[in-house]
């Protein structure tokens, strides 16, 4: 190819991100080989021992090659001779090739993105633990709604991020099946063991079928789909934070090193971390779209427009790992401004739905009750004061024609309150203060189990590649004793 032609096809500059990956797919299908009877050992070591030290060395990516797997077997060859070297592309294609690749680094990826999941439901529930008692507006439309705990926000917040997490683990399942094996697309009449290499690298299972295994991305377009709902989620949880931080809230303040000054304005503190979350989660979104665009015109068979897939997925979760360890670097650090919340949630006539249930609870039908409490609402709201503070003659005129008497109003708003609201609050997951100390616990209970399960399945993986790497080893010390 000429170098502009070249230019545009290659993908090596974006396959910077999967060359262990290139190199330890290399070594398990040229182990299988041997085992097979394919390889003999001499060759086996001189391509084990080429492999190793072009992962040992940086690769320089600026080469005419294509993309990373012309490049690697191109340098097996300059190292170990093209007898030796040209035998490692035995029974297999760049097809199946760059399908292991993502497929190893998506799971990796994958098994982070879950532990900085953890990490910031962890870091949600702390400040959680903090705040059960911090009284502050729920909102719908964006209009004060209930009184509720700022623990409350925290730990659905929290149960948001858990959520993702068992997206992206139940994810995984499908993402670790190995591909190799399957050649270009039908398979190969060579003698090879397809389990063996899949056991070797640590993989649940294989994609069966060759022409689904290297042609098929559904399981990219899950993937990113997965980020795309993360990201949405951070991105909600930054926008609410961004509001909250105005003086016109005053609800948080966030660190200074989370925010940024005006080039002009020297008393501005911009939430810029949190803007950037809010475009990061758009470009997620945009990308996701494209995985699915690229994917959708397709025939059966592998295509070159799949090349276009793998800088996205990788920039992907790049993203979701930044913003994961921002959002809860953010909330660990900010200020709560309890006062504010407070005086929000106590000027709002927040108590007024407390009211009617308790009016429901003493045998008045609800829509009654809402009747009543709404007109006790407007006369408050246009004599600017709270409904405790109205007068006998504003609930007479509330209660008229409904057959309520007005001493059993009187008697309800005289006891409630802010707090009394909060505690009055039993159904299960309420904003209620004994609600928010078993969810809590339960939370905390739940994140331990999924560190466990997440530990185990990162333990598999590392335990067979290591065998592997052992088996590696004694094969070359073996071989270079002979």
């Amino acid at each position: 190819m000429d170098d502009i032609t070249l230019e545009y096809v290659s993908s090596i500059n974006d396959d910077v991100e999967i060359i262990q990956y290139d190199i330890l797919g290399s070594q398990a299908h040229v182990v299988m080989l041997y085992h097979n009877g394919v390889l003999n050992l001499s060759d086996l070591k001189k391509i084990l021992v080429a492999l190793q030290t072009i992962n040992d060395e940086k690769i320089e990516l600026v080469t005419g090659a294509e993309d990373v797997h012309e490049l690697i077997e191109g340098l097996v060859i300059d190292i170990a001779g093209a007898e030796s070297g040209g035998r490692m592309h035995t029974a297999r294609s760049r097809n199946d090739q760059v399908a292991l690749d993502m497929r190893m680094k998506m799971r990796d990826d994958i098994n982070a993105i879950c532990r900085y999941l953890l990490d910031a439901a962890e870091s949600m529930l702390s400040v959680a633990q903090v705040h059960q008692k911090t009284v502050m507006p729920l909102y719908t439309h964006l209009q004060q709604a209930q009184v509720g705990l700022f623990s409350h926000y925290l730990l659905a917040n929290t149960d948001v991020l858990l959520r993702d997490f068992k997206r992206l683990y139940q994810t995984f399942e499908r993402v670790n099946c190995s591909p190799l094996g399957s050649g270009a697309v039908g398979g190969t009449s060579i003698s090879i063991d397809r389990h063996e290499t899949a056991n070797m690298l640590g993989f649940d299972g294989l994609v069966e079928n060759s022409l689904d295994a290297t042609s098929s991305r559904d399981f990219v377009s899950e993937y990113m789909a997965m980020q795309s709902i993360l990201m949405t989620n951070l991105s909600r949880i930054a926008e609410d934070l961004v509001i909250w931080s105005t003086s016109e809230f005053n609800f948080v303040e966030l660190a200074d090193e989370f925010t940024s000054p005006s080039s002009v304005m020297p008393q501005k503190k911009n939430p810029d971390i949190l803007e950037i979350t809010r475009g990061k989660a758009a470009r997620v979104i945009g990308d996701t779209a494209a995985v699915m665009a690229i994917s959708k015109g397709l025939a059966s068979g592998y295509g070159r427009d799949l090349q276009e897939i793998k800088s996205v997925v990788w920039r992907a979760a790049r993203i979701s790992v930044n913003a994961l360890q921002l959002v809860r670097s953010v909330i660990i650090t900010m200020k709560v401004n309890q006062k504010q919340m407070k005086k929000a949630s106590v000027s709002g006539n927040l108590i007024a739905l407390d009211i009617a249930e308790k009016l429901v609870m003493k045998g008045v039908a609800f829509r009654v009750a809402h009747q009543i409490v709404g007109s006790l609402v407007h006369t408050a709201h246009v004599a600017k004061k709270p409904i405790r503070r109205l007068g006998s003659d504003d609930i007479l005129n509330a209660v008229e024609g409904t057959g309520v008497q007005p001493h059993m109003v009187s008697s309800i708003i005289s006891v409630i309150t802010v707090n009394s609201s909060i505690k009055d609050r039993k159904s299960f997951g309420s904003s209620g203060y004994a609600e928010q100390k078993r969810m809590i616990a339960d939370r905390v209970d739940v994140i331990g189990q999924y560190r466990e399960i997440l530990t185990k399945r990162e333990s598999k993986i590392n335990a067979s590649i290591k065998h592997l790497k052992e088996e590696i080893n004694e094969i070359v010390n073996t071989s270079a004793g002979e």
